[in-house]
């Protein structure tokens, strides 16, 4: 079967990092017997935070966008870049789809004569199925039947915090015929967001060898692999670093990622005194940041709008226990599913340094609970299962 992904979201030379979800899942299609060939909307407009910085930052930014090459090669799948213009995202996100729609339509006629694609795979229905909806509907003969993965973002940030975002959500998953969901709440949503017919497909985690071992010697780890943005709730795990300084006086913190919270949780980090055992690693590549997880004790991110979080079953995969929020749809279903991630109400420091605390001071049981983190993974989130499950909405939405 040949595949069409089409994405906003998805590693670069530039980011290797974003987007890794999505290209991750294209992989796991072909190993499953996907032929598949991607494309990535590539806004060419530098960040806002590139303006506020001054001319000389615009400039050196909107010279790397340009740089990216137009045609790459990811993992053995040919990746295409349609670079287009469009307003600032406070703006006008919800027409972003409507801007990328003119260069993603005189992509098509190239691409449908190499590749004669019989499923799209959009993945967020604002821009990409969005883009998809307009850039077809004047050339009938360049469409196919449409699936939109719905990853979080379209239900709920754009339809409910973005002018407009309701009615572009609401059309794009209309015109799906199928719409994929990273959790079952998440598909609920989606539903409620204009979503005719809904799959359940979860992302995954590589799984190390089973005779492979992480080293643990040195002071016990907390860690988060995450965008630093308020909702993932680093400032909460730095709290309970210095609630739990008496109890554990070598307890570490190690961040990976990088984001717009930086300097506000570096600084939450001196009030708190909690500095020097801190350690803010920025962004690394995916696979180190895996690997950082795996030798951590415990991964920590007690985050909220969260719709799947495969940070969560990364680290699971290793044999590090997780935990995260409850009420959240993919926290929630992740716990559902097996041992190995605890879950604490939102914002309770009293709750979360407990668990913690719990885990760090019993070895027996921290040693079971990554025995059963690592087990629930390889029963129920491996991406061999994603790629199956993937292909199967494949052919679901064909018949």
């Amino acid at each position: 079967m040949k595949v069409l992904v089409l994405a906003e979201f998805y590693p670069s030379r530039r980011d290797p990092v974003l987007g890794i979800w999505s290209h991750r899942q294209a992989r796991a299609a072909v190993d499953a017997g996907a032929e598949v060939r991607v494309l990535v909307l590539h806004r060419i407009v530098p960040p806002r935070a590139a303006f506020a910085r001054g001319p000389v930052a615009v400039r050196r930014a909107l010279a790397s966008l340009l740089a990216e090459p137009r045609e790459q090669v990811r993992d053995g799948i040919a990746v295409r870049y349609v670079p287009y213009v469009s307003p600032p995202r406070e703006r006008a996100y919800a027409r972003w789809g409507a801007w990328a729609a003119p260069a993603l339509a005189a992509t098509l006629r190239r691409v449908r004569r190499e590749f004669a694609y019989q499923i799209v795979h959009a993945h967020n229905a604002v821009p990409a199925g969005d883009a998809w909806r307009r850039a077809t509907a004047p050339l009938p003969a360049y469409g196919a039947p449409l699936i939109v993965s719905v990853h979080g973002g379209d239900v709920l940030y754009t339809a409910l915090r973005t002018r407009g975002g309701a009615a572009a959500v609401d059309r794009a998953l209309g015109a799906a015929r199928l719409v994929l969901a990273n959790s079952h709440g998440i598909a609920d949503l989606a539903r409620s967001c204009g979503a005719h017919e809904t799959a359940v497909v979860h992302l995954g985690a590589d799984l190390p060898p089973s005779n492979w071992a992480a080293r643990r010697d040195g002071p016990p780890v907390l860690v988060t692999v995450a965008h630093l943005v308020a909702r993932k709730r680093h400032a909460d795990v730095m709290r309970v670093l210095a609630v739990l300084a008496s109890r554990h006086p070598t307890l570490r913190y190690a961040i990976a990622g990088d984001g717009p919270e930086r300097a506000a949780l570096e600084g939450l980090a001196s009030r708190l005194g909690v500095s020097e055992r801190v350690d803010f690693l920025g962004q690394l590549p995916p696979e180190r940041a895996v690997e950082l997880a795996w030798r951590s004790t415990l991964f920590v991110m007690p985050s909220t709008d969260e719709a799947f979080g495969v940070a969560y079953i990364e680290a699971m995969a290793g044999g590090v226990p997780a935990i995260g929020c409850r009420g959240e749809p993919g926290p929630e279903e992740i716990a559902a599913a097996g041992d190995g991630l605890v879950l604490v109400p939102p914002g309770d420091i009293e709750r979360l340094s407990q668990r913690i605390d719990e885990l760090l001071s019993d070895p027996h049981r921290l040693r079971e609970a990554r025995q059963r983190a690592r087990a629930t993974v390889a029963a129920h989130f491996t991406w061999e299962q994603c790629g199956r499950e993937t292909l199967a909405a494949y052919e679901r939405a064909r018949s």
